[in-house]
């Protein structure tokens, strides 16, 4: 029989990796202490953007995101498939925006790097830009179009996740209030607020934001942050928009349901997921400078999202030295959306006996703080 995964947290990074484990065949539950995907998952643009996302040389966190992209278009199929429920995914391509020459240098050498790892990426600006994206402001001197770069609307991505999770058998707890790993070293028993016990064979933290509560438990520096991110949202009325669109400011995403994604504005405000006036305001005073016609139009929607930062920018992904049977995926920040088919399968090829990958064994390591 296989064995029994216990998984902390029901955010996109716990959902995936239950389904990786369910359709390898394991007894997977999760603990989740609200709703699923009701902080930073269900918060997110949905963006699936590494080559915009990161501009220096190539590290381990990119090849991660970047493998995890190309295995995207194959997981929310399969996603859709089993769950029965369609949500978007759009390989709209990207365009990551710059306003001075000066800036063009820089552009290139993005771009030489990134063609090593097979990206078709190319800079345009004049009349190219236009065609691709005709109200993009004339302020913008030249930008980076990468075809491959792609989006899906995360909220109900990840209710289709979740669905697709417990079709294929998975056990789901909502509104635990809290959690309470009770033993793990020996025998592994966690509690809720409610009186339930669970045990299991293993466990996956999967806590986002509030993993660094679990320091004193496991006697490990576990550097996780929330960080509160902003966004607000636009209706489209006649105006065309058919990429994502980024620069050194943030974002912008077009949806299939005639909306404008607009993000993000980054502060540390603690668990607070309140939206501030100045938060949005910045937002509203770049945007303008990107797709002029946002200058007459208001946000319809405001909200904000805690994202799980860790001390160095790389998530937690591994199993602790001398307790193999507690393992961690947490700490994505921004990009839990586009990591998470690739740290769901990471975690099922642990548990299956695979290693992790030499580039992320080592910068990746859950203990690398300690």
């Amino acid at each position: 029989m296989k064995e029994h995964i216990l998984i902390l947290g029901g955010g996109v990074i716990g959902l995936s990796t239950a389904f990786s484990l369910s359709r390898r065949g394991y007894n997977v539950t999760i603990l989740e202490k609200n709703s699923c995907g009701g902080q930073a998952s269900g918060a997110a643009a949905g963006m699936l953007a590494p080559f915009s996302e990161i501009s220096e040389d190539p590290d381990p966190f990119f090849k991660f995101c970047l493998d995890s992209l190309r295995m995207f278009r194959e997981w929310q199929d399969e996603i859709k498939k089993i769950s029965k429920s369609d949500f978007e995914y759009t390989e709209s391509g990207s365009i990551h925006a710059v306003y001075h020459e000066s800036d063009i240098l820089s552009l290139e050498s993005r771009i030489a790097w990134q063609k090593n790892f097979g990206s078709e990426a190319e800079i345009i600006d004049g009349d190219r830009l236009k065609s691709l994206e005709p109200n993009i402001s004339d302020e913008v001197v030249a930008a980076i179009y990468s075809k491959e770069e792609s989006h899906v609307f995360a909220p109900d991505y990840v209710k289709a996740l979740k669905v697709a999770c417990e079709k294929n058998g998975v056990t789901i707890y909502e509104n635990l209030e809290d959690v309470h790993i009770k033993s793990w070293q020996q025998e592994l028993v966690v509690q809720t607020t409610h009186g339930q016990s669970f045990t299991a064979d293993r466990l996956v933290i999967c806590s986002g934001a509030w993993t660094q509560q679990l320091e004193s438990i496991f006697n490990i520096k576990i550097p996780v942050f929330p960080i509160r991110g902003q966004i607000c949202a636009y209706e489209l009325d006649n105006e065309k928009v058919n990429h994502i669109v980024t620069t050194s400011q943030g974002y912008l995403v077009p949806k299939s349901n005639g909306t404008l994604v607009n993000g993000a504005s980054e502060d540390i405000a603690g668990f607070s997921t309140n939206v501030t006036e100045k938060g949005i305001s910045r937002l509203i005073h770049w945007n303008k400078h990107i797709l002029p016609f946002l200058k007459t139009k208001q946000p319809y929607h405001t909200w904000a999202g805690l994202r799980p930062a860790t001390q160095d920018g790389f998530p937690l992904l591994g199993s602790l030295e001398e307790s193999p049977h507690i393992i961690f995926a947490t700490g994505h920040y921004r990009n839990g959306i586009l990591l998470s088919p690739r740290t769901g399968e990471a975690v099922a090829d642990l548990i299956s006996g695979t290693p992790l990958d030499l580039y992320t064994k080592g910068a990746f390591h859950p203990e690398r703080f300690s």
